[in-house]
């Protein structure tokens, strides 16, 4: 057994955990493996030990693993939950299958004019700075609403839900309330009638209170993969 295997496993057993102390389906949270800086036979091996979706924050660095993987294609899920800068976002429209990080319309609708009539409609997550932390990315809560019906009325985008990095916490109380207020986002705009049903929140710290607030998707890298390399010159995602 790989040791990114026994990672792996160990971290399903712990999201299983989180999962039933929520009072939630065991499965019913989607783990996406944050391979960021990690080279293409880290990936390999993760999706050898079970594991398809995976997360990345740098599209150049993203475009090179995805070539070196180019015979797992149809076994892969990619997702970008970098920033996202205009001048990439054709190649993420071509390459990714979705998108956590949209913060912006203009964004949204490059990927929209982008995104090729071959492919499925590329999944959506807007980023909601809910924290309000100047060095976050993300639309402001007030401004979602209208962010969001913009978005989700865009050809060849299906908007899925709402990603949020909170600011950090150590307690779990503390944890849980930024989480709380992005289910109830989420819920007020489902009753505006956008059929959403994502939750892209939580990583290796916060796991067990996103859990417990509705997640229905965490982001885990270190965890899995053990420490990050040094990040390789790569033209920035954002």
């Amino acid at each position: 057994m790989t040791m990114i295997c026994h990672h792996l496993q160990t971290v399903t057993r712990r999201l299983a955990s989180a999962c039933v102390r929520a009072g939630r389906p065991v499965g019913s949270v989607q783990l996406l493996a944050v391979s960021k800086t990690q080279p293409a036979d880290a990936v390999r091996d993760a999706w050898a030990a079970g594991q398809n979706a995976f997360g990345e924050n740098y599209v150049a660095e993203a475009e090179a693993k995805m070539a070196a993987l180019a015979d797992l294609r149809g076994e892969l899920t990619w997702h970008l939950i970098g920033p996202l800068q205009a001048n990439k976002t054709r190649v993420v429209a071509e390459c990714f299958d979705w998108v956590h990080s949209v913060d912006r319309l203009r964004i949204a609708q490059r990927l929209s004019e982008q995104r090729p009539a071959t492919l499925a409609p590329l999944q959506v997550c807007l980023q909601v700075n809910i924290s309000g932390e100047d060095s976050k990315s993300g639309v402001s809560p007030a401004d979602l609403p209208a962010l969001a019906e913009a978005v989700a009325a865009l050809p060849r985008l299906k908007l899925r839900g709402l990603m949020v990095i909170p600011a950090p916490a150590d307690d779990l109380a503390s944890q849980r309330t930024p989480l709380r207020a992005t289910h109830e986002l989420l819920d007020d705009l489902n009753t505006r009638g956008l059929g959403l049903d994502t939750l892209s929140m939580g990583m290796s710290a916060d796991l067990e209170a996103a859990v417990l607030e509705g997640a229905t998707l965490v982001r885990i890298g270190t965890a899995i993969f053990g420490s990050r390399a040094a990040r390789a010159e790569v033209a920035p995602a954002g």
